[in-house]
């Protein structure tokens, strides 16, 4: 018979929680202004905190991050690479869609292989967006483990 449905694995609003504070509180600890996004593997908002003074237009920004890297289940830093191997179409193509991120600060949640969501930072340096991310992912195995 036919498979009428399908069993998903999606980010709980526990793990979208505990990675969120922990990028807000590297962040915070850093003196950095960020916006930290998680959604689930479907690209929807789970979890969301913004740190007084972070650039309004970064709640989008980190949104969208995340949307990405939950979308391709890659890191927003690793999305050019995999473009480059794309038709020309494509690679002009992607980065053109609404809510495509191709600069670093989104990070996909993945879990026994399949990925769950995505956390996506902004309002600090492109680099120091990566590093809350990666922080927001280290507090959420702490506290698998």
């Amino acid at each position: 018979p036919m498979q009428l449905a399908l069993s998903e694995s999606n980010i709980s609003w526990e793990a979208a929680a505990a990675t969120t504070r922990g990028a807000i509180e590297h962040a915070s600890s850093k003196g950095l202004k960020v916006c930290v996004a998680v959604v689930d593997r479907h690209g929807s908002l789970v979890s969301l905190l913004r740190l007084p003074g972070t650039p309004f237009h970064s709640t989008d920004i980190a949104t969208d991050k995340a949307y990405t890297a939950a979308s391709f289940a890659l890191a927003t830093t690793e999305l050019g690479s995999y473009l480059s191997t794309a038709s020309e179409a494509v690679k002009q193509g992607v980065p053109l869609r609404q809510r495509i991120v191709l600069f670093g600060g989104g990070i996909p949640v993945i879990f026994e292989g399949n990925c769950i969501g995505a956390v996506g930072v902004s309002g600090a340096s492109e680099e120091q967006d990566v590093e809350c991310a990666q922080k927001g992912l280290e507090a959420l195995k702490k506290l698998s483990d």
